[in-house]
């Protein structure tokens, strides 16, 4: 990010937070060295009961206590540039690897030089590498899949999708009154954008040309799906929790979703689902869904604290710990041999593991320009499904905002 752009988001990060105050948990600073102050966004179960159990665990194996902060979604990055502004960015941060360059551009962030990757996905090393250097590192990852309802399946004899073209076919055969062939979140925020990726990427298109040919056959596949009823014109304001939520229903006989809904969804003994992989243009294209998940940060402070940090961060990337959060929070491990393991115990994250090897990070192509793509990227969403607008008016739009 260029010098005038990260400065200005500093001082909006600043302005925004000035009425609600800093709170509890601030940057790690020179303080007491046997107390590490970590940051998070998680706000429900399972992840926001299970993340305080490891750092518990992790922090008495360094010696230290953890001090844990949940910050609401909407504020943690504003909140955490303004602690970089500060120079005071907590010991610990967990954050979206997407937002891992802009923080990591503040310098605000130390290399994790002494950790080893050896073992991890290559894109899940990318997704917390910033200009050359890795800044971050994922415990487990998340990413998108086709889940389907296969009792209603069964009954129109139909087999799970794997191209747009059956993928299409089935939505608009199970539509049927009130209830739609497929969901998915096409809210006007980054959830958005993470759910149009894999449709996006997996057509070929490159975020650094919103407008192409490609691009414009990803967003009139979902455009046609609900200008044919087949999905609902509320998915503009379906978050991915909500689009879960319909599925749940029986409001929708297949959802683009991520495996972090697996928990909700098998306390609901009378659903029977199934997942696959997202359906690809055709049989020989590539797929490539977005990879999701957080990376663990250390943040700069004094090399006491610093060395302690990253003490707790490997027990927290360990395989042991790895497997244990996964299992527990519905993510996938980021080492390999740890999701193959889980793949193997656990049949319904099969097709999510299948993914990870392909999946591409969100700010692979842009780094830090991401955030600003992205926006143009959703809105162009809201624009085509929406607005009324082609998806090639609307995708043009947004290659002129994203420049």
């Amino acid at each position: 990010m260029k010098r005038r752009a990260l400065a200005a988001a500093l001082t909006a990060a600043a302005l925004a937070l000035s009425a609600c105050g800093d709170g509890a948990g601030g940057g790690g600073g020179t303080g007491d060295s046997d107390t590490l102050t970590e940051i998070d966004y998680y706000e429900a179960a399972p992840q926001n009961t299970q993340l305080p159990k490891l750092l518990d665990a992790c922090g008495a194996e360094a010696g230290v206590k953890v001090q844990h902060q949940q910050v609401p979604r909407a504020q943690f990055m504003p909140k955490l540039l303004q602690q970089a502004s500060a120079k005071a960015v907590p010991d610990l941060a967990l954050i979206d690897n997407p937002d891992l360059p802009q923080l990591a551009a503040t310098g605000g962030l130390v290399p994790l030089t002494g950790l080893s990757t050896e073992g991890l996905y290559p894109s899940i090393v990318n997704a917390g590498q910033y200009q050359g250097q890795t800044y971050g590192i994922a415990p487990g990852v998340n990413g998108l899949a086709l889940y389907y309802n296969e009792t209603l399946f069964q009954q129109a004899g139909l087999n799970p999708p794997k191209t747009w073209d059956e993928l299409t076919a089935a939505a608009k055969r199970l539509t049927q009154g009130t209830k739609y062939g497929i969901a998915f979140s096409a809210v006007g925020t980054e959830e958005g954008s993470f759910q149009f990726e894999p449709f996006f990427w997996t057509a070929g298109a490159s975020l650094k040309q919103l407008d192409s040919p490609e691009a414009i056959k990803a967003l009139t596949l979902w455009k046609d799906l609900v200008d044919a009823k087949a999905a609902s014109k509320s998915v503009v304001t379906w978050t991915q929790a909500d689009v879960n939520d319909q599925f749940m229903a029986g409001n929708a006989a297949m959802m683009v979703n991520g495996p972090w809904q697996l928990p909700t969804l098998n306390k609901k003994t009378d659903l029977k689902f199934g997942i696959v992989p997202i359906p690809i243009p055709n049989a020989s294209a590539k797929p490539v869904t977005p990879l999701g998940g957080e990376v663990w940060t250390v943040g700069k402070s004094n090399p006491e604290r610093e060395k302690k940090a990253l003490a707790v961060l490997k027990c927290l990337l360990s395989q042991e710990k790895s497997l244990e959060w996964s299992t527990n929070a519905g993510y996938i491990p980021s080492n390999q041999a740890a999701a193959q393991q889980l793949a193997t115990t656990n049949p319904q994250l099969k097709a999510f593991v299948e993914e990870v090897a392909t999946a591409q990070a969100r700010t692979a192509e842009l780094g830090t320009a991401y955030p600003k793509v992205s926006e143009a990227l959703f809105n162009a969403i809201q624009a085509c499904l929406a607005g009324g607008k082609s998806p090639e008016e609307a995708l043009k739009a947004a290659q002129a905002a994203a420049k």
